[in-house]
């Protein structure tokens, strides 16, 4: 969108690239649900936390997204904030709603697609069109379109407006957590996207080699401790897991990151069926939805649109993670 208006959602005139290497666009909309409504650490102030005020507009196969679905069950959200999800298909309007089905409607505004709520909620806007958008219905505004800002919200502001306890931000693990998770998304959640559109082999190698090193990396460190900062899960999981769940279904393939795969790693490759087994988790994971997306019709990495059938890979197996500790 450009000053509030929609123009196009092309792939090659949407993406970002320097010298061949992709590079994403920053978010834009970064206000805070706060337990009183208080101003956070960026944006206005008057959000304040309360059931059945905010919505979410998600899509399932999106890995950003796929993060808010996790802490929205982790924190027993469902019941306090909404959601919608946009169609699995993009089209020349971007991310759409079919307001025939109850599967991919808009059930807060009743959109025919994302770009229109985008254009209400944010008058002026300039930027991509996004999931995951978190929308407030009482001021009929978009509070935000980050994903890091979101979980972090689910996580604390709605502690005292019913959300289960639990705390995967605590504040002496805070400096270990932020380490990681700037690690883990340079080298991992955005350089799978980073090998996968890569315009020329330079950059696609540096962004391969990068998402190799981040894996083996993890699988070293998840060789003596259940989690990744130790026994208790934390946000630092959470914001990996979604990539380890598309890996070897989506990206070992479509982003030609081939080295190996999820399910060669000897520690890595439980702790993912650990964190999938956890409850309600196993809800927001949805394989062939992400076959279908990441396989869909592409000039750049897929100009015929078929989708593999494979590969048959269980989440279910036992992981003996319990072990750790």
């Amino acid at each position: 969108m450009i000053d509030g208006r929609w123009t196009t959602d092309e792939e090659l005139a949407s993406l970002r690239y320097r010298e061949g290497r992709f590079e994403r666009s920053p978010s834009v909309i970064r206000h805070w649900i706060t337990p009183d409504g208080s101003p956070g650490p960026t944006g206005d102030g008057g959000f304040k936390a309360e059931a059945g005020r905010y919505h979410l507009y998600v899509a399932f196969g999106c890995p950003w997204a796929h993060r808010t679905l996790i802490f929205r069950v982790l924190k027993g959200l469902e019941d306090r904030i909404s959601v919608s999800f946009a169609a699995p298909r993009r089209t020349e309007q971007g991310w759409v709603f079919d307001n025939a089905t109850p599967d991919y409607a808009d059930t807060c505004l009743g959109k025919s697609a994302l770009w229109e709520v985008y254009a209400d909620g944010h008058p002026g806007y300039t930027g991509r069109v996004t999931v995951p958008t978190l929308y407030d219905r009482k001021s009929a505004r978009i509070v935000s379109n980050e994903s890091a800002d979101i979980i972090r919200m689910l996580n604390s502001a709605f502690d005292d407006a019913g959300a289960r306890p639990g705390d995967y931000y605590p504040e002496p693990l805070r400096p270990e957590i932020d380490a990681l998770n700037e690690r883990i998304y340079e080298g991992l959640n955005n350089g799978v996207y980073r090998a996968g559109f890569a315009l020329t082999q330079e950059a696609y190698e540096e962004a391969f080699d990068q998402v190799f090193e981040t894996l083996d990396f993890l699988d070293r460190r998840l060789a003596d401790r259940r989690y990744l900062c130790g026994s208790e899960q934390t946000e630092a999981d959470w914001r990996l897991f979604p990539t380890l769940v598309r890996f070897d279904v989506a990206y070992h393939y479509a982003f030609k990151c081939n080295l190996r795969r999820l399910s060669d790693y000897e520690h890595l490759w439980p702790y993912a069926r650990d964190l999938y087994q956890t409850e309600n988790v196993r809800d927001t994971v949805f394989f062939d939805l992400y076959k279908q997306g990441y396989f869909s019709l592409s000039e750049l990495r897929n100009p015929l649109g078929i989708v593999p059938k494979g590969p048959l890979i269980d989440f279910d197996q036992p992981h003996d993670r319990e072990r750790l500790g």
